[in-house]
């Protein structure tokens, strides 16, 4: 790969909003609980599953409204930018 192919494919962070944005993002979407779930939801305990599925829901939600809140101090020309108030 050329050195312009690959500079193209990768971003400069253009602001902290941009680096805090990209890392919720990755957190979101590439992070495993699964050593956490076997650690507190026993076999057979739909009690402990059911909090479980509600606890990680709930943390969704709070990273998810983090980056959503970052939205509009992203660059411009970034893919995910919103104006604020959009």
């Amino acid at each position: 790969m050329s050195k312009s192919k690959a500079a193209a494919k990768r971003r400069r962070a253009k602001s902290v909003a941009h680096v805090e944005y990209e890392l919720l993002k990755h957190i979101i979407n590439n992070l495993d609980v699964s050593s956490v779930r076997a650690n507190l939801v026993p076999p057979k305990d739909a009690v402990a599953l059911k909090r479980f599925k509600k606890g990680g829901g709930n943390i969704k939600k709070l990273l998810v409204n983090l980056g959503t809140r970052r939205k509009h101090r992203l660059h411009p020309n970034h893919p995910d930018f919103k104006k604020k108030g959009d």
